[in-house]
């Protein structure tokens, strides 16, 4: 049975959850009557789970500005503290990317919903002074859970839409689980202005019924696709791709940068200004929450501009950045370095929806380089959504560990320098070489003999 003209398809069983067995997005009559509405119905829902998920991974950036001197952890130990959660993200990206054609999007969901629970419940248990240092590591590292979330909501909701809507779609996606960073530091904020620094565990306390109403409503409300289910060899044909290395590359750069700065940027403030938790959280919540915002108008202007064009100034716009942190840094200015931080936030969101927008465009060209070398073009389209929808796992997953590579850096220059110049320093170069290899791959023009897939990828 299929359900290509309803709305809400039919349980095949109550452990098995809803499955959609014909799927064509492309197929604009079938968009129109039915496609559109269950999609923007499970891409909402997947923003909640999503949502809440990036507040958990990101809560000990949170936590760690309610931990004083009573805890007994120095600078250095609270960067390697945020950055262990980032790592473990970054690696359970990859099975939560599989888990979507394993278990069906709406399944997989609930269950990673659900997870959330243990971070927060074991970070409520350990959170007080005298807890050794290796049992916050360990929760820490509990705490990645909420990173895998990204990489199963994206790889589903990418199945979902056509390729002229996965711009603003995955962008919205994104965004909208991006805003759970600003979200926990914004609580994490109020809770320390009212109750103050020792009650960590009303924070905790918050999010505990959230994950909850998650889980219930990705069940009640969402979908599984057949044609995503079991498609594991995207994964092996996805491995074998020069384009899955290059876009992980780029997103090292941008959601890496996103994420990174989010653990960072209160230590950051708290270490090389002298801030207080209370005026360190009132200032961080800013660059997290614009970055998130403008995702979806990163993705929109890849849809009309084209996503390597995007993504070579946005990288360049870092460049510059960055080098208004380091005058900053080195006029010891507090004002023009948050804004130059922020700015910097600002320029990552608007390069993760670019480069997720790249994903598919790069394998749709391919699809039509195909196409008129003679190949079926339904069986050239779903290939390119299969591929397309393994590699924005992947480099979701090479991208988090940007997050890891910013906390270390950070953690090295304040051990060594006691600031954070040689980490900006960095950063800079690395924005540099992001803005040359967009060029070089995708934006230099192509010779006249450019083999088939040097011409699939100009114009992505």
């Amino acid at each position: 049975m299929t359900t290509t003209d309803q709305e809400q398809p039919p349980a095949r069983s109550a452990l098995a959850g809803r499955w959609i067995d014909h799927w064509e997005p492309e197929d604009p009559s079938f968009w129109e009557r039915t496609g559109a509405r269950v999609a923007n119905r499970n891409l909402w829902f997947s923003i909640l789970s999503e949502h809440i998920g990036f507040s958990i991974w990101t809560m000990w950036s949170v936590l760690v500005l309610f931990m004083g001197p009573e805890y007994g952890i120095d600078a250095a130990g609270k960067f390697f503290l945020v950055a262990v959660p980032t790592l473990v993200g970054a690696i359970l990206r990859l099975p939560y990317t599989f888990a979507v054609a394993r278990f069906g999007g709406r399944n997989w969901t609930i269950v990673s919903a659900l997870l959330l629970l243990v971070p927060t419940i074991l970070a409520a248990i350990v959170i007080q002074p005298g807890t050794p240092y290796w049992v916050f590591i360990a929760v820490a590292a509990v705490g990645g859970l909420g990173g895998g979330n990204f990489a199963s909501s994206m790889t589903n909701i990418n199945a979902f839409f056509p390729e002229r809507k996965k711009g603003w779609a995955l962008g919205l996606n994104a965004g909208g689980g991006n805003i759970g960073v600003p979200v926990i530091q914004l609580i994490g904020l109020l809770v320390i202005a009212t109750a103050g620094t020792g009650a960590p565990r009303i924070l905790l306390g918050v999010y505990i019924p959230l994950i909850v109403v998650a889980a219930v409503f990705a069940a009640v409300k969402m979908d599984n696709l057949t044609s995503v289910k079991n498609d594991t060899g995207a994964f092996r044909e996805s491995l074998q791709e020069s384009q899955t290395w290059v876009m992980s590359f780029l997103y090292i750069g941008t959601f890496g940068s996103f994420i990174g700065y989010s653990f960072a940027f209160g230590l950051v403030l708290q270490n090389q200004f002298g801030r207080t938790p209370l005026e360190a959280a009132a200032v961080t919540f800013i660059g997290p929450l614009l970055g998130s915002l403008i995702r979806p108008v990163g993705g929109t202007l890849a849809d009309r501009l084209g996503g390597a064009r995007v993504t070579f100034w946005n990288f360049l716009a870092m460049v510059a950045a960055t080098a208004v942190i380091i005058a900053a840094s080195a006029s010891d200015s507090l004002g023009l370095f948050t804004a130059g931080f922020v700015l910097l936030f600002v320029l990552t969101g608007l390069g993760n929806g670019s480069t997720y927008k790249m994903i598919p465009a790069i394998f749709r060209g391919q699809a039509r380089v195909a196409i008129a070398g003679g190949a079926e073009e339904a069986a050239a389209y779903l290939r390119a959504r299969r591929i397309s929808g393994a590699v924005i796992g992947i480099a979701g997953a090479v991208g988090a560990l940007g997050g890891l590579f910013i906390n270390l850096a950070f953690r090295q220059s304040f051990l060594t320098t006691q600031s954070g110049d040689t980490a900006y320093w960095s950063f800079l170069v690395f924005y540099v070489v992001c803005a040359v290899v967009s060029y070089v791959v995708y934006l230099r023009p192509a010779p006249a003999d450019a083999t088939a897939p040097r011409a699939a990828y100009a114009g992505v």
